[in-house]
């Protein structure tokens, strides 16, 4: 059986790290989570809500068919017979939320947040302390958000035209519904839900043709709350949807394409056959791999985006690349020299994962051992002691390779 050398293991650390990358690169995580579960249970609850609501809110309708407008709230019995609509308003703007959470919208991350809490304290208050199945859910929803808050952070145009459209959306219904309620309270009264629709769409637009108006102090108090809030409204719609323009715009201006954020990866600095076959090995092993060259090879022979140029020596560089969250910093190159530099740069940032360096004469095994490789693989060197072996008869085991291989490292240790 062969038995690798102990400085070729990794931490236990490191293997959970390895794991979970590999987990997250065979799943494409990446892609879908968060986002995709946390809006299905979002839109799962939402709809749960309405469908709770919706048979009180079939009774609703021949009361509200029957109501008369009043002069003032107190005299209007349509308060006490919208005991069920909050529950289906915050269950139906779940829904619409649901769809902003799929791109990772930071507005429908706070909105939700604030919505399910809503919730939980509306199912707390009418089942009390007693903790049902929808209340579980609704819980761990809200954990889940809280959990994951930094994977919601774009300020996109669509969350921004969403939440446009819902604000105006629920601002229109507010003052349709508050001008036909409070209708008695107008000159001439408003009786029918057009005329109402009519004198909303006026006074938000702040027109104010005069053929309509509050006489009532609970209508001028009304006639006042929507002027103050179609003008909210509009400017944070406006703002919504053209501030993310603009900052992505600036961005791009400023600070150009963003970048990929490296982490937990392996970084190998090299451009011939063994940093290629070593690329390949790890990508099939669906291990994330970073190629820091010089310059751009004449034959890209790494993924888009696996690629980075800058100098491997230049600190500021290596931790561009992410080397302080590598797993493993791999100076392949093929001028000895050059991989001593590269691994002394690595260990001034204090780079946490394997350091490996390869060697190509056998007399610079000493001076990469010296400058701190925690491993230094030989090739060439090995492949002159395998055909060495070969020629004298001598029988080949696998652990005879591997220790042939790692027997800088292994000397290195024991130093």
């Amino acid at each position: 059986m062969i038995r690798m050398p102990d400085i070729v293991r990794l931490s236990p650390r490191q293997r959970l790290l390895r794991f979970a990358v590999r987990i997250r690169a065979v799943l494409y995580l990446e892609a879908w989570f968060p986002q995709i579960p946390l809006a299905l249970a979002v839109g799962l609850l939402g709809a749960l809500a309405v469908l709770d609501a919706l048979p009180h809110l079939t009774k609703l309708f021949p009361e509200l068919a029957d109501l008369a407008p009043a002069a003032s709230l107190t005299q209007s019995s349509l308060l006490s017979a919208l005991g069920t609509v909050p529950e289906a308003v915050v269950g139906t703007v779940l829904l619409l939320m649901a769809f902003g959470l799929l791109f990772r919208s930071r507005f429908s991350w706070a909105i939700t947040l604030v919505l399910a809490a809503a919730m939980l304290a509306m199912l707390l208050h009418h089942y009390g302390l007693v903790w049902s199945g929808v209340t579980v859910f609704n819980a761990m929803i809200l954990v889940a958000l809280l959990v994951f808050r930094r994977h919601f952070a774009r300020s996109s145009v669509a969350a921004g035209t969403l939440f446009a459209a819902i604000s105006i959306l629920l601002l229109m219904s507010y003052a349709v519904l508050g001008s036909y309620v409070l209708g008695a309270g107008f000159s001439p009264p408003i009786k029918d839900l057009v005329s109402a629709l009519y004198f909303a769409v006026v006074t938000m637009s702040t027109v104010g043709y005069g053929d309509i108006v509050p006489k009532s102090e609970d209508a001028r108090f009304f006639v006042v709350s929507i002027i103050i809030l179609g003008i909210t409204v509009f400017a944070t719609s406006i703002s919504a949807v053209v501030v993310p323009l603009l900052n992505g715009r600036m961005q791009h201006l400023l600070m150009g394409e963003k970048k990929r954020v490296w982490r937990n990866h392996y970084l190998i600095i090299g451009n011939n056959a063994l940093a290629q076959n070593t690329y390949h090995a790890l990508r099939a092993r669906h291990l994330p791999a970073l190629v820091l060259l010089s310059a751009v090879p004449e034959h890209v022979w790494m993924a888009e985006g696996d690629l980075m140029i800058g100098d491997a020596t230049d600190s500021d560089v290596l931790r561009r690349a992410g080397v302080e969250r590598a797993l493993g910093v791999l100076a392949l190159r093929v001028i000895d020299s050059e991989n001593a530099f590269i691994v002394l740069a690595a260990k001034e940032v204090a780079t946490p994962g394997k350091m490996v360096a390869a060697v190509q004469d056998g007399k610079n095994l000493e001076r990469l051992r010296q400058v701190g490789a925690d491993l230094i693989i030989a090739p060439e060197v090995l492949g002159g002691e395998l055909l060495a072996l070969t020629l004298s008869g001598e029988e080949l085991e696998g652990s005879t390779i591997i220790n042939r291989l790692f027997t800088a490292a292994a000397e290195g240790v024991e130093a």
